[in-house]
């Protein structure tokens, strides 16, 4: 069971290529250890509480156990790791490349708005340069969807009728998976996409290879 979890996998959270999705998985494990160690401690707690013997001298250290194990020492650990999280986040940069994906039953629609000849168009592809930040303007035609792609960021709901931003930044070229992590119908799990990092100076000629804005069709 430890051995399956050893291989890279390309919805795997915890390999970020990004500063974004490292501190999302740098939360996670302190998450994790810290939920065990927790654990751990309130065990010991319930045992020293069903080993020790009742009488009138333990009252004081019994509520002592209670304000401090069940109250206190909650409270310590939660605003730490809120503060940890927020604080260790990185800084939002602004954002030098724009992208608008629309989320359909089945497949994400892409928009290059500010593209070299004019609006193209993608159908399940983000072509981004890497190192740069990405703006991705992202909405629904249809139901609510989730765009994800765990190894650049973390997720966020395509809603009809609204616009929801965030932004991405692939560290390095190459092929990352996402998928929309909100059941939206029978064709939820085949709902993938890919944003394709490339080197800054092969954006411009990836983007005028694509079909032009008025010629997409599906």
């Amino acid at each position: 069971m430890l051995l399956a979890g050893c291989k890279d996998a390309p919805l795997s959270a915890l390999h970020g290529a990004s500063q974004q999705a490292d501190h999302i998985a740098t939360v996670w494990y302190a998450m994790a250890w810290g939920s065990a160690l927790i654990v751990a401690f309130m065990v010991v707690l319930a045992c020293v509480a069903v080993w020790s013997r009742s009488n009138g001298e333990n009252r004081r250290r019994n509520i002592v156990l209670m304000a401090g194990g069940g109250v206190a020492f909650p409270v310590v650990v939660i605003s730490a790791m809120l503060a940890y999280t927020y604080g260790a986040a990185p800084v939002p940069q602004p954002a030098g490349y724009i992208v608008e994906v629309t989320g359909n039953q089945w497949f994400w629609q892409v928009r290059y708005p500010l593209a070299p000849g004019g609006p193209k168009q993608s159908i399940n592809e983000i072509h981004v340069p890497s190192g740069t930040s990405v703006s991705v303007k992202l909405t629904s035609h249809d139901v609510i969807h989730s765009f994800w792609v765990p190894r650049l960021s973390g997720k966020i709901d395509a809603i009809p009728g609204r616009v929801n931003s965030m932004t991405l930044v692939a560290s390095e070229p190459g092929e990352y998976l996402g998928t929309c992590a909100e059941y939206c119908g029978v064709g939820h799990a085949h709902m993938q996409l890919k944003v394709i990092a490339h080197e800054p100076h092969e954006v411009e000629a990836v983007l005028s290879r694509l079909d032009a804005e008025e010629g997409q069709t599906r």
